[in-house]
C-alpha cells in the first residue's frame, strides 16, 4: 500500500513549490490552473506550448518562472529568417591561431522561452525536437549536454494569425502540456493595470528554489505511487482517441507516458505519494488534446480536440 503522506523533505518542497505559486500568481493574475500546470510541466522535466493573442502575459510568465528558480533564462524571438544555428549555436574561425572554437546558442540555459515559435520555418523550429526530447543538442557531429533542469517554454501565435507556419504533429507531441491563458476578467484586469502603473511586479520577484531543488523534486515525482488500475484507465482512454471516428490520429505512446508522468506531478503538487483517477481527468485536456487531429467532418462540424477528450473522459469506465 502506498503511504499516504509526503515524507518531510517532500513537504518543505510542496511548501516552496507553494511559494513558487504565490510569486507566479503575483505577476499573471485570475490563471491559478495555468500556473498549475505550468509547473506541472516543471516537475514532470517537460515542456509547455503556450498558445495565444498577444499580450496576453505569455512572455512574463516565462520571466516570472526564471525569476523565481534564478537559473539561466534565456528568450529567442522566432522569426522567419531565424537558423537553427542561431539556436544551437556554431563553430567560429579564430584567425590569431587558425582554429574553430564552438560558442553556444541560446538553448545552453536552464529555461528557454521559444517565443512565437510558429513564425519560423519549421527547418529551424525542429532544431528543438532532440533538446525537447532529450535533453541535448547533437551540433556538427557533437553531442553537447544540456543543463539540467532544462524548461522549454514556447509561446504561439493561433495559426490563422499573419506570418506564422502550424507546427508539425512529431514537435506539437513533444510538448507535455499545451495551454491558452486567455484574456483575464474585468476585475483582474483591473489589478494589472494599477499593479504595473508605476513598475513591474516581475522586478521584485525573490528565488524560492534552487536548480538543485527542482531536479531533485522531479526525482521525487518518480516516485509517486500509480496502481495498475490507474495506469491502465490512463491506456483506456488512449486507446479511446485511437478508435474515435472524429479523430485522424489518436494519442501515441509518447503520450501514454507523458500522462503519467503529469498525473504523477499533479498528485505530487497535492501532496500525495499516489494517483487518483482524478488527477488523471484533470491532466486529460492538457497532455492529450494538443497530440489529436480531427476528422474533415469533425473540424467542419465545429468540434474541437477538447470536445472529444472530455467527451471520452466522461464516457470510459474510471476504476473503483
Amino acid at each position: 500500500m502506498a503511504q499516504s503522506t509526503l515524507p518531510e523533505q517532500s513537504e518543505k518542497y510542496v511548501q516552496k513549490l507553494n511559494l513558487l505559486k504565490d510569486n507566479l500568481s503575483g505577476v499573471i493574475r485570475g490563471k491559478s490552473e495555468s500556473i498549475d500546470m505550468m509547473m506541472v510541466a516543471l516537475l514532470s522535466n517537460g515542456s509547455v506550448l503556450m498558445e495565444d493573442v498577444p499580450g496576453t502575459g505569455k512572455t512574463t510568465l516565462a520571466k516570472a518562472l526564471a525569476r523565481s528558480l534564478d537559473v539561466p533564462f534565456n528568450r529567442v524571438q522566432f522569426t522567419p529568417d531565424l537558423l537553427p544555428t542561431d539556436i544551437l549555436g556554431s563553430s567560429i574561425y579564430n584567425p590569431v591561431d587558425g582554429t574553430f572554437h564552438f560558442r553556444q546558442g541560446p538553448i545552453f540555459c536552464n529555461i528557454l522561452l521559444a517565443d512565437e515559435i510558429n513564425r519560423a520555418s519549421p527547418r529551424t523550429q525542429s532544431a528543438l525536437l532532440e533538446a525537447m526530447s532529450e535533453s541535448q543538442a547533437t551540433i556538427e557531429g557533437v553531442r553537447y549536454e544540456l543543463p539540467s533542469p532544462f524548461f522549454v517554454l514556447a509561446t504561439q501565435n493561433p495559426v490563422d494569425f499573419h506570418g506564422t507556419y502550424p507546427l508539425p504533429e512529431a514537435q506539437l507531441d513533444r510538448f507535455l502540456i499545451h495551454l491558452q491563458l486567455g484574456y483575464p476578467d474585468a476585475e483582474n484586469e483591473m489589478e494589472i493595470l494599477f499593479a504595473q502603473s508605476t513598475e513591474h511586479p516581475v522586478d521584485h520577484l525573490e528565488r524560492v528554489l534552487n536548480h538543485e531543488e527542482v531536479v531533485q523534486m522531479q526525482e521525487q515525482v518518480k516516485t509517486v505511487h500509480v496502481e495498475q488500475s490507474v495506469a491502465r484507465y490512463m491506456i483506456d482512454l488512449v486507446q479511446a482517441t485511437r478508435n474515435d471516428p472524429r479523430l485522424k490520429l489518436g494519442v501515441s505512446p509518447r503520450g501514454s507516458l507523458m500522462l503519467f508522468r503529469a498525473s504523477q506531478a499533479i498528485a505530487y503538487l497535492k501532496s500525495r505519494t499516489y494517483v487518483l483517477p482524478d488527477d488523471v481527468q484533470q491532466m486529460a485536456d492538457y497532455v492529450l488534446a494538443h497530440r489529436l487531429i480531427l476528422t474533415s467532418k469533425a473540424k467542419y462540424s465545429s468540434i474541437t480536440k477538447m470536445d472529444v477528450v472530455s467527451d471520452i473522459v466522461s464516457k470510459v469506465k474510471v476504476p473503483n
